[in-house]
């Protein structure tokens, strides 16, 4: 089906799930979220289609829009997602609030394989992905917090209710590298000197595009292993199971955190995000120079400032 935007949109959730939790989604047999599902949307946009169908369900008595980044089946490596097809389609499904999970490697000892880090800061080192809507015009958006301030507060008062021994870490500087390769040991002690806490493959240039569109954007980094940084003991099989069962770990932790914040929506609808009027002092160009037909094309990301 194809969607188009309503206006004065109420608050609605959309989740990315990245490698482990999105793949959960779907999992045969399983229902990590006590999940209804209500709708599935197939969307076209002016930059194709998304990484796979979005789905409207049920969780914890909320609707939220779902997506795999990846894919169904995990087969977009994560060059290769369409981040512009994905922030659109959430954009005209009227979300207005994006959750993201993505898996991620620790360079800092404090953050523990299998835990939840709550980022706060990122450091875009990707080189091969389109990283804006706004190509025909001068578009310039504030983006000092990459995360939205509210939903990233909102996530740690949920984790407060959580009945769990989990550490769920407030903040960290997530390193975004281009992949697929993952990094040398020079590569892994130069990024630790950067200041980075975390290191991974797809945040960007997501929260970048999240921020064009207006909606607030939040990602739970979900640490699998120390990198390369940190000698691990024993061989690469069993440095591999141990990934593979930091990530089913952190991947429940991950939905039980999103549960316990859908629990209780009454912060996101009270407090104003910042994101939702990026593009307000963001469009530099003469708003008559415009192309209208791009005008037109873009209307669900920018529509209202040419009316």
């Amino acid at each position: 089906m194809n969607d188009s935007p309503t206006q004065d949109q109420p608050l609605k959730i959309g989740i990315i799930g990245g490698s482990g939790l999105g793949d959960m989604f779907d999992a045969p047999g399983t229902d990590p979220a006590d999940q209804v599902v209500k709708t599935t949307h197939e969307i076209d946009t002016p930059f194709g289609k998304p990484s796979g169908p979005i789905t409207a369900v049920e969780w914890s008595g909320v609707e939220v829009f779902l997506l795999q980044r990846h894919g169904p089946g995990h087969v977009l490596n994560p060059t290769a997602v369409p981040y512009r097809a994905n922030i659109y389609a959430m954009k005209a499904l009227g979300v207005t609030h994006l959750l993201a999970s993505g898996a991620t490697g620790s360079l800092r000892e404090h953050l523990q394989p299998g835990e939840l880090v709550i980022v706060d800061q990122v450091v875009d080192k990707t080189y091969k992905r389109p990283n804006t809507f706004f190509e025909k015009a001068a578009v310039h958006v504030e983006f000092s917090s990459p995360f939205c301030p509210v939903m990233r507060r909102w996530l740690l008062d949920a984790a407060q209710r959580l009945d769990t021994d989990l550490n769920i870490h407030d903040g960290g500087t997530y390193v975004c590298m281009e992949g697929p390769v993952f990094s040398t040991k020079a590569e892994s002690e130069w990024h630790r000197q950067l200041g980075g806490d975390l290191i991974g493959m797809t945040v960007m240039p997501e929260a970048k595009l999240a921020r064009e569109a207006e909606l607030a954007y939040a990602l739970i980094g979900l640490p699998t292993d120390y990198d390369c940084w940190k000698p691990h003991e024993g061989d690469q099989h069993e440095l591999l199971q141990e990934i593979i069962g930091n990530l089913k770990k952190a991947s429940a932790a991950g939905i039980a955190l999103m549960k316990a914040a859908l629990a209780d929506l009454s912060m996101l609808r009270d407090q104003p995000s910042p994101a939702h009027t990026a593009l307000a002092l963001g469009i530099w160009s003469d708003k008559s120079k415009v192309d209208p037909e791009e005008v037109k094309r873009l209307e669900v990301l920018w529509g209202k400032y040419f009316e």
